[in-house]
């Protein structure tokens, strides 16, 4: 009962702080929240249980290559901000861009798929009905619901609830790292660690990794904010939100691996919930809670991204409400057809081409001033590559 209330005493002084106007009129965290509204969002919901199943005591060695991949990526594309910036050219007028603005549209229709599908089972968890058929009714339901306000009031009432469900999303998971500090603390008083052991090796964990990229993916939306922050802040949010989120990340990896029983997780997408009901029998309705506003959320962003992007690069010809449409038809099919970490595989090969274009791109662009930069981003985009042709999900 003592550290419930230590939790929830963390959560809301963590939820005050951020919204307390000092933060809330930064024009730098305000830059930020865009980005980690996506890279701290299903990802952190499903990493911990996938990444102690898959590898064991290795789990933070693997999250940290996540990040560093990730910190790459955000690289070359910090670098196409500053060179458009600098060249005073369009962002979207070459046929590389166009080719980005594509496969990036094409992303965000599977990571709707892959956001809305977690809110269905998160929805589900705690109570008698959660079986995989009825998560896939619920999560078809969202979608009309989404599709519905998409094409008749537009996206921009239920965006202008970024900032509060990030709010709720970051306060839950402070008290969510407190709780997991406690726990490992009791641990390590009782000598009750566990080092598990992998369950992959190998190519499969190679590829196992390659497809949960999009775990830790967000950081490109700073690319397109030109609007409404200027290059230097969009590059300097950006940065920032990678380190705060890589931080997090890090350190809730490490808090979970080692401190669970093999026997203490059935991996499914919903494993936090029953993990974080050991530590505190608050957790799990908080969770919940973040899940919940955080999937709905940036499924709607990301609804909103893909049907603008559809409708510049066609021109005008297929309209935002088509491109809404063609985004629920592609994500009910997926719904359907596939499970969540099938659909995690399928959104980090997506979201893998696109940063495998932007980091071609940055090499092109820095092969002359910078020919070292220009190779570590032609590496980057090979890697890309590789992840979009081998990223697997866990069996």
């Amino acid at each position: 009962m003592f550290l419930d209330l230590l939790i929830a005493l963390v959560a809301l002084g963590t939820g005050a702080t951020i919204f307390s106007k000092r933060l809330r009129f930064s024009t730098t965290w305000r830059a930020m929240i865009t980005p980690l509204a996506s890279i701290i969002g299903s990802g952190f919901l499903v990493l911990g249980p996938i990444l102690d199943h898959g590898f064991g005591g290795f789990a933070p060695l693997v999250m940290a290559g996540l990040c560093l991949v990730a910190w790459g990526f955000g690289a070359s594309i910090r670098h196409n901000i500053a060179t458009i910036d600098a060249t005073g050219a369009g962002s979207g007028t070459t046929t590389p861009e166009i080719t980005a603005s594509a496969l990036l549209g094409f992303a965000f229709t599977i990571s709707v798929a892959y956001y809305l599908n977690l809110f269905g089972a998160f929805a589900l968890s705690l109570t008698p009905f959660a079986t995989d058929l009825n998560a896939r009714i619920l999560t078809t339901l969202v979608y009309a619901v989404i599709l519905f306000t998409g094409w008749t009031r537009g996206f921009a009432m239920l965006e202008r609830m970024e900032y509060a469900t990030v709010t709720l999303k970051l306060a839950i998971i402070a008290g969510l790292l407190f709780g997991l500090a406690a726990f490992n603390i009791d641990a390590i008083r009782l000598g009750e660690f566990h080092v598990g052991e992998p369950t992959v090796s190998g190519w499969g964990a190679l590829t196992l990794t390659f497809g949960l990229i999009v775990t830790v993916q967000g950081f490109e939306t700073s690319r397109y904010l030109g609007s409404e922050y200027d290059a230097v802040t969009r590059i300097r949010s950006m940065r920032w939100a990678q380190m705060l989120s890589s931080a997090i990340y890090l350190v809730y990896i490490a808090l979970v691996a080692y401190v669970f029983a093999p026997d203490a997780m059935d991996l499914n997408e919903t494993a936090i919930v029953d993990l974080m009901a050991i530590v505190s029998p608050i957790l799990p309705a908080l969770l919940v809670a973040a899940a919940l506003a955080a999937q709905f959320s940036a499924a709607v962003a990301d609804t909103g991204g893909s049907g603008g992007l559809i409708e510049e690069l066609t021109h005008g010809r297929i309209g935002t409400r088509q491109a809404y449409a063609l985004t629920v038809a592609i994500g009910l099919a997926l719904t359907w057809t596939s499970d969540v970490f099938q659909i995690i595989a399928y959104a980090s090969r997506a979201f893998a081409a696109y940063y495998a274009v932007q980091a071609g791109i940055a090499a092109w662009s820095a092969r002359a001033n910078s020919p070292a930069r220009a190779l570590l981003f032609a590496s980057l985009a090979f890697l890309g590559v590789m992840i979009a042709l081998f990223g697997q999900s866990i069996e």
